[in-house]
């Protein structure tokens, strides 16, 4: 962070401004605590956001490009329907505009260059929230707008060095909910560092349970990953506010120790500015800290949380901020999961214990403790990818990532008939898996409420892998259904199979769910438009559009939504690509998209380069990329694999590049490329390596990894050595980051491995480094010092930056440049 935002001091929290066990904004302010001095004798500082008025800036304006072949995304409708928020870039950067579903008709809300990342409108209508990145940087600011374009400013985000993000309404929309990332001091609770929590009765002492806290001083430390082991736990309580840097080992990957990174504040913030901000939770040395959901009585706020690989949700108890549970789930969409309308159930998107994600749901008591977790909906090898749940709570949908491509569905989840009995296969009746494996009983906490249909329960631990949990009433093993045979529910390992039924909000077996067919072929986003529907629609025809749902009728494209016929300038259709697939030399299985250039014989060798997506965790989707089609268009095919690291092939395969499983990685690159060449249509004398972020890494390690495989390289925004990387990136990139690539303290002798700057001297290739200017993520030195060392040993080197943008290039005459510019650069030096 910024020196200026380091000197931040003492601004109040909002909760001592309204005192304790008061609202705001709807909202009981948390209890007051004892807070002991920092470490420097400073007391604790909570950069609380403040308020900043802005002109109006709504309207028509002369746009420097006015796109035909424009993309919509991201979309937030207001309460009744009639008209959807959304991002365009219509006008050469994604900006705001409003539009009615049904109509023609729409409007530009913010006529700032500023790109929009998000987009929020008010559950009461009466505003839009929405995210910005000044400059096209990583430092974001969240604003507020009246649907009309009047009354714009700043929540939070305007100090510098600080960046702010989206979280959710308040269900009345009274408040929402903003994260800020400033240097914060954490309330330390006064709670007994060795009681344990009403959960661990009858634990061993010296075995942490699975995802479970523990404190160790003044932290929280987070144990072994949960995502593996054998069991949804019963997670201890633990006041939200405590927890600090996670200081143990993720599987024996080291994980950051405290002070590696900043902090970050969630508040909840009035957007008329008449009460103070109130602070939900703070976490020190954090990656990612959202609010995705508050119930509807304001008691329960539901977090995301954590580095990338080992996301958690957590369920806090607003008053005293007390975590009353922590489950894990899956990365991907940030929006995990929500509480049904009365709080009584959670539905999250989570991989816990398992390979792919699965809808997990449990039933939650007044207090917000969990009872009961069972796998509502799963597919096998599939990824739940999008959750999500209607306002009134009658439905659920569900996008499912089958290959790459988008299945979505809609599940019936109205409360159903009171009474449940439910089975865990094979095990003992009476009996759950606990993950340490020791045997006890937890019994529901004092004032927990009972089933609906019997007396309150308990739960068993055997010592075994595996068990069953029943409730009353009804016979072992069984859910009633009504119209139908009895449905057996599996333990979230998966020991028992698939689910083939999902479970309303008390339990009881819904009606099978309703396929939703897609004119294309990925969603990005589902939200609510009054009684029907609005989703984001991606494909490899077409430009991201929004597609409106009423009820009883098939998908519409919206009319303001770039029509297909536009997509691409005419004269060349867009290219469809073909899955191609293959085996890594240690015999992993790999795949990607294989896409031909137009004008080629079925045998006629083709150069081709190979694209490599960033993350590593994304994916490669059948998506219209306009960069391919350029390249496409100069007579270069491309393939694009999805090597180890990447995401939609089970939670295995991502992980399969953590420590030294990179270097396999960095191989796979080299296995594809030959893939490329065996199956065909590749030249192997005319291969090249193209990339952005984790890909440009990858770019650059091909490059002195593989010096003889490719004649040329283009990578964008990529990191070439990852001790520098760790210096120059933003402290909460830093936090993730070193889960997946390794501490830049214990892990340095691997990193420098790793790093293709220690390679250098291998550089055969020339090569093309793409930059933007503002990008704080991977900072542009990375770029720089690979280019000034090819340069230094003779080979040719080019560094190409671009103005005004940050991480991603977001503005319309910059993205048109950058594809240009790689273009000329690959056919020059493929077909030249």
């Amino acid at each position: 962070m910024a020196s200026d935002t380091r000197n931040l001091t003492e601004e109040r929290a909002a909760h001592e401004a309204a005192g304790p066990g008061t609202t705001v904004a709807g909202v009981p302010t948390p209890d007051a605590s004892p807070e002991p001095p920092a470490p420097d004798g400073r007391g604790p500082a909570f950069a609380a956001p403040a308020r900043i008025p802005l002109p109006d800036a709504a309207g028509p304006r002369d746009a420097p490009t006015r796109l035909v072949a424009h993309g919509c995304w991201y979309p937030s409708a207001d309460p009744a329907g009639v008209e959807v928020a959304y991002i365009c870039d219509r006008g050469g950067v994604p900006q705001l505009w409003v539009g009615s579903v049904d109509g023609a008709e729409v409007r530009l809300l913010d006529t700032d260059p500023d790109p929009v990342q998000e987009v929020s409108w008010s559950p009461d209508g009466r505003w839009i929230a929405y995210s910005t990145a000044p400059g096209g940087g990583e430092h974001l600011r969240v604003l507020c707008v009246r649907p009309d374009g009047t009354d714009r400013h700043i929540l939070a985000g305007a100090e510098p060095g600080s960046s702010a993000h989206l979280g959710c309404w308040a269900h009345d929309g009274s408040a929402i909910a903003v994260t800020v990332a400033v240097p914060t001091a954490v309330p330390v609770s006064q709670t007994s560092a060795t009681e344990p929590g009403p959960a661990e009765v009858g634990l061993p002492p010296d075995r942490l349970s699975s995802g479970r806290p523990r404190r160790d001083g003044d932290v929280v430390i987070l144990g072994a990953a949960p995502h593996d082991e054998g069991g949804l736990g019963w997670p201890a309580p633990a006041a939200a506010a405590d927890v600090a840097a996670p200081a143990a080992s993720w599987e024996g990957h080291p994980a950051p120790t405290p002070g590696f990174g900043d902090g970050l504040s969630a508040y909840l913030i009035d957007p008329e500015g008449v009460t103070a901000p109130v602070l939900l939770a703070a976490e020190k040395d954090a990656a990612t800290l959202r609010v995705c959901d508050l119930s509807r009585d304001g008691d329960l706020a539901l977090l995301r949380r954590g580095p990338r690989g080992r996301r958690e949700a957590v369920v806090l108890r607003i008053i005293d901020r007390t975590t009353t549970c922590v489950v894990p789930v899956a990365d991907g969409d940030p929006w995990i999961g929500r509480f049904s309308p009365h709080a009584d159930t959670i539905w999250l998107r989570s991989d816990a214990y398992r390979e792919f994600a699965v809808l997990l749901a449990a039933e939650l008591d007044p207090d917000g403790q969990p009872h009961g977790w069972y796998v509502a909906a799963s597919r096998e090898d599939s990824d739940l990818e999008l959750l999500h749940c209607a306002h009134d709570g009658s439905t659920a949908v569900l996008a499912w990532n089958v290959r790459g491509m988008s299945e979505v569905e809609v599940l019936d989840t109205r409360p159903p008939a009171p009474a449940r009995t439910a089975t865990h296969p094979p095990g003992p009746t009476g009996t759950v898996p606990h993950p340490s494996g020791a045997s006890g009983t937890v019994a529901r906490p004092s004032g927990a409420a009972a089933h609906p249909s019997g007396p309150t329960g308990t739960a068993t631990y055997p010592s075994g892998p595996t068990g069953t949990a029943t409730y009353p009433s009804g016979p072992a093993g069984t859910v009633p259904h009504s119209s139908g045979p009895a449905r057996t529910v599996p333990h979230p390992s998966g020991s028992a199979g698939t689910v083939t039924q999902p479970f309303g909000a008390a339990g009881a077996v819904t009606a099978p769910p309703r396929p939703l067919s897609l004119p294309h072929e990925v969603a990005t986003r589902i939200v609510d438009a009054g009684p029907g529907l609005v989703l984001a629609l991606s494909g490899s025809q077409r430009r991201p559009g929004l597609w409106w749902l009423s009820e009883g009728t098939a998908l519409l494209r919206t009319q303001w939504s770039s029509r297909d016929e536009d997509a691409v300038p005419p004269g060349r259709s867009p290219v469809r690509p073909l899955q191609l697939g293959l085996t890594a030399r240690d015999g992993l299985p790999l795949n990607g998209w294989y896409y031909r250039a137009p004008g080629r014989g079925p045998g006629e060798p083709a150069p081709c380069v190979i694209y490599l997506h960033g993350g590593p965790e994304d994916q490669e989707r059948p998506v219209l990329n306009p960069l391919y089609h350029e390249i496409l268009g100069r007579g270069l095919d491309i393939f694009a694999p999805d090597v180890r690291g990447s995401s939609g092939y089970g939670r295995s395969f991502v992980d399969a590049d953590l420590g030294r499983g990179r270097f396999a990685a960095i191989d796979d690159v080299a296995d594809c490329a030959a893939q490329a060449v065996l199956s065909g249509p590749a030249d192997p004398s005319r291969l090249a390596v193209m990339g952005r972020s984790y890909g440009g890494y990858l770019t650059f390690a091909s490059l002195v990894w593989h010096p003889d495989l490719f004649r040329t390289g283009v990578a964008v925004c990529g990191m070439s050595d990852f001790a520098t990387f760790f210096e120059g990136t933003e402290p909460w990139i830093a936090q993730s980051a070193a889960h997946k690539y390794g501490h830049p303290e214990r892990d340095r002798e691997l990193l420098h491995a790793l790093s293709p700057m220690s390679r250098i001297d291998a550089l055969r290739a020339p090569v093309l480094a793409v930059h933007g200017e503002h990008d704080t993520n991977v900072p542009p030195g990375e770029s720089e010092q690979f280019v000034r060392a090819a340069r230094e040993r003779g080979l040719t080197g080019e560094l190409f930056t671009l103005r005004d943008e940050g991480h991603d290039f977001l503005r319309a005459d910059n993205r048109r440049l950058f594809r240009r510019t790689a273009a000329d650069w690959l056919q020059r030096h493929l077909t030249g």
